[in-house]
């Protein structure tokens, strides 16, 4: 899965309907939970060729079916999934025990890195984190990002892409500085936050 294969499809998508891209934008952010896609230009993507409101909505839907399925099924198989990642059992603990002391912030700061979103989700299923709970803070990490992304994306050209790289820079660069400010303050050494 690159880049160019995915702007290759969502353009042929553009051409067939609206509705398609967006089912596809959507299903692309879905589908990060199991192999790793390149989310943050699927957003600019969406903004670009769907608009700021329905590449919002479409990429939002997307990482929301991402993450409550993520933290569906880490609560009922993650026990044990966790347990063939990680096999030192103190590790185990000292991870399940980083993330119930700090879950709400790791959920925020974790567009920091590629898959940490996902992962995050998954420990909070796996450390029993009240589904509501999860829910909104996955929502408070998520719309502004997908919002910021999607409107970048959406005031870009080809003859102008500034405001998509400026959002990907600073995107990345606002997450990856707060995930080290967090993991610094608070001394988290197990869990590996934007590395």
């Amino acid at each position: 899965m690159s880049v160019e294969k995915i702007e290759t499809y969502m353009k042929v998508a553009q051409e067939a309907s609206p509705v398609y891209v967006a089912f596809i934008v959507s299903l692309l952010l879905f589908v990060d939970l199991f192999i790793a896609v390149p989310s943050l230009t699927v957003m600019i993507l969406a903004g670009f060729f769907l608009g700021p409101v329905i590449g919002s909505v479409s990429a939002i839907t997307g990482i929301v079916l991402a993450g409550v399925c993520g933290y569906l099924f880490s609560r009922r198989y993650g026990a044990g999934l966790l347990a063939v990642l990680i096999t030192d059992p103190k590790e185990r603990e000292d991870a399940i025990g980083t993330f119930r002391k700090h879950g709400p912030l790791i959920i925020i700061v974790s567009r920091a890195a590629p898959v940490l979103p996902e992962i995050s989700a998954c420990l909070a299923g796996l450390s029993g984190m009240n589904f509501l709970k999860f829910l909104c803070f996955w929502l408070l990490s998520s719309i502004p990002y997908v919002a910021i992304a999607c409107y970048a994306g959406s005031v870009s050209s080809v003859q102008n892409p500034f405001p998509a790289i400026l959002a990907a820079i600073g995107l990345t660069a606002f997450f990856f500085l707060a995930a080290a400010l967090f993991k610094r303050s608070k001394n988290v050494s197990k869990l590996s936050i934007g590395a």
